[in-house]
């Protein structure tokens, strides 16, 4: 699933339609009045949540969100018609913010609910409107009021139920390519992952989204590698599962674990109230003895962090071993969670 988690627009509503001059003219009636009609309104810019949704990719190559406009009033009094509104659907956890001052304009969590971003120009007054008894036959109407235009930016708050963290090769992408249908780019170096990859997985009666965030490295709360952005990524997942690299040559599982924490801790510590599974892959790599012995370590590891402690297991992205269990964990979880 291709991903985009931000999104700069320029928000345009309809102009109204202009009013209309004209006169009555009919057989036996020389000098009627005045009968130009009103003007249409322009059209809105309405926001709308799609459950469906799970990104922003839709506004990739789109930049103008533009309404039409209202149509001109006519003679007979006829109101010019009013212009359809935009319907823009956006998934649910979707901010909206005023790009200029940065203002929050609607964070659009609720279906079923219009979220008014640019509301469309009123119609312009035809000339009967301006009939009076000093003035039986106006020649005036009034041009319709113009929309509103706003340039805004779209960010997916929520992502996804589980972010997927770690070292860049630790495996992630392996993984959610064995346990979900997504097909993220694989490859053996650093940053094969620039974007997060979403994974939808059903197990038992449950499903939940994960995201593959893009793999952080030391110093990343301080825009190391690109760590600033992914780490705005996982702020948006409801869970963390962190995948350590046992066969990672440069850093024991240990001291990545340690890393990565402090990494998250440093960019916002409430990242760190969220649930977290310990996931050490490549397990087939390992014998059981030594898989026992990393289990114990992590463990030991996570109680001395005082992280939120959901589970620590090892797995094989590569072969699926013990996936279906981890994901099983993650699944209770979810269940309880919702209930």
């Amino acid at each position: 699933m291709n991903f985009i988690d931000e999104a700069l627009l320029e928000a345009r509503a309809g102009n109204g339609g202009a009013g209309c001059t004209s006169f009555r003219r009919e057989k036996f009636i020389p000098r009627g009045g005045p009968d130009g009609g009103d003007g249409g309104k322009g059209g809105d810019v309405i926001f709308r949540v799609d459950p469906n949704l799970n990104t922003l990719v839709n506004f990739r190559n789109q930049k103008y969100l533009i309404a039409k406009n209202g149509q001109s009033g006519a003679g007979n009094k006829k109101t010019g018609q009013d212009a359809e509104d935009l319907i823009v659907m956006v998934p649910k956890g979707t901010v909206i913010f005023d790009s200029i001052s940065n203002k929050l304009i609607y964070d659009c969590c609720d279906e079923g609910i219009d979220y008014l971003v640019a509301k469309g120009g009123d119609g312009g007054a035809g000339n009967f409107r301006f009939k009076s008894s000093t003035n039986q036959a106006p020649r005036r109407h009034t041009a319709g009021w113009p929309g509103d235009e706003f340039s805004i930016r779209l960010e997916l708050r929520s992502l996804a139920d589980v972010g997927l963290v770690g070292f860049p090769n630790a495996g992630k992408s392996t993984f959610l390519n064995s346990v979900s249908a997504a097909r993220p780019k694989i490859g053996d170096y650093p940053f094969t992952t620039l974007r997060p990859n979403l994974g939808t997985v059903q197990i038992y009666d449950t499903s939940f989204i994960i995201a593959d965030i893009p793999g952080l490295i030391e110093g990343a709360s301080e825009g190391a590698g690109l760590g600033l952005n992914f780490l705005k990524h996982i702020s948006r997942t409801g869970h963390l599962l962190i995948l350590l690299d046992p066969q990672n040559s440069e850093r024991l599982i240990e001291e990545q674990l340690t890393i990565l924490v402090n990494e998250l801790k440093t960019y916002d510590p409430s990242l760190l109230e969220k649930s977290i599974w310990i996931a050490i892959n490549k397990k087939d790599t390992l014998e059981e003895e030594i898989q026992n012995q990393l289990i114990r370590l992590i463990q030991n590891k996570m109680t001395s962090l005082d992280l939120n402690n959901e589970g620590v297991v090892t797995i094989s992205g590569f072969t699926g071993d013990e996936t279906g269990k981890l994901l099983g964990m993650i699944a209770n979880k979810m269940s309880e969670t919702e209930n």
